[in-house]
């Protein structure tokens, strides 16, 4: 079938285009249902120092400022080079948009840590005031060493002029687990499903093409070795809804003008559509379970390693 035709009405009265809707428009209508009886964002015992905070405890929040302001110019510049190379075209596909999401969050989290610098610097906590809590009645024997370290911890996670988290503080967390997702998905689609089969002539994996696919993950798994971002199951809603989004987007397109897919696996002139489309839905659970799996390594590999380094949070 030529490409013209996807414009056409009968490329959209076939049966496969419902099917594939209903695929994704199923998950976002439960994806929306449960948001609404959560009422979105982590709750529980999160701080908003814990979005600026690092999660190791002698790391001063300055550093996790400037490795997210880098991490945003860094991508900044990838994604400009990518722009000026491409043209706008790039942002046809979900490469391009995962990047600009994961770019969208360094540049928020670099706004919240320098919020929370100047937060961190109203009350200083000199070396002096740490040993004097950590050596705090040293004559008591029985009083443990853990219990110190989490005695000078709540000392300093002490913001009394930020108790509630913020709409920017809420954003950052949504963008982030929805970023988390994103980088999974589109890394390992490209190099595990669309780069075994593009090695003809008319595509050439360059450096660029390479780090934009590559880049995203490393930042943002430095990330979450670093900050104490929380990361749970429900940030799988806000992944569903990003691509979902995507999906839409697409649709949008060629039932206006446009006549080519970004990825052959979206095109629905074929009667294998409705399981590619079943096979993209399912593919974001083991994607976003993934990332998941490198947050819990965090704490079960780093804490045996580290007891009284690392700082753990809890957002039941």
């Amino acid at each position: 079938m030529e490409n013209s035709s996807s414009m056409s009405v009968e490329y959209w009265v076939r049966w496969q285009v419902l099917v594939c809707a209903l695929i994704f428009i199923l998950p976002t209508a439960i994806a929306v249902v449960h948001l609404r009886k959560r009422g979105g964002g982590v709750r529980g015992t999160l701080k908003p120092a814990d979005l600026w905070d690092p999660c190791w405890r002698n790391l001063h929040p300055r550093w996790l400022l400037f490795y997210r302001a880098f991490a945003f110019v860094a991508m900044a510049f990838f994604l400009y080079q990518t722009v000026a190379a491409f043209g706008f075209f790039v942002f046809f596909f979900y490469t391009q948009w995962s990047f600009a999401l994961v770019m969208l969050y360094f540049a928020i989290a670099t706004i919240v840590s320098i919020r929370g610098c100047r937060i961190h610097g109203s009350k200083p906590i000199q070396n002096g005031e740490r040993d004097k809590f950590l050596n705090n009645n040293s004559e008591e024997t029985t009083s443990p060493s853990k219990d110190k370290e989490q005695k000078f911890e709540l000392h300093r996670n002490q913001t009394p002029i930020i108790e509630q988290l913020r709409f920017l503080d809420n954003l950052l967390l949504i963008v982030y687990q929805t970023c988390a997702g994103a980088v999974m998905l589109t890394d390992i689609v490209f190099w595990c499903l669309l780069l075994p089969f593009m090695t003809g002539d008319n595509f050439k994996l360059t450096l660029l093409i390479g780090c934009m696919h590559s880049v995203n993950a490393v930042f943002l798994i430095i990330e979450s070795a670093l900050s104490r971002m929380p990361f749970t199951w429900f940030g799988l809603i806000y992944f569903v809804m990003w691509s979902c989004a995507y999906v839409v987007f697409q649709w949008v397109l060629h039932a206006c003008c446009f006549t080519w897919w970004p990825y052959p696996f979206l095109d629905l002139s074929t009667p294998w559509a409705p399981l590619w489309y079943l096979a993209l839905a399912l593919v974001h659970i083991p994607c976003y379970g993934l990332y998941m799996l490198l947050m819990k390594a965090k704490y079960t590999a780093l804490s045996g390693m580290f007891p009284h380094a690392l700082v753990s949070i809890s957002t039941k």
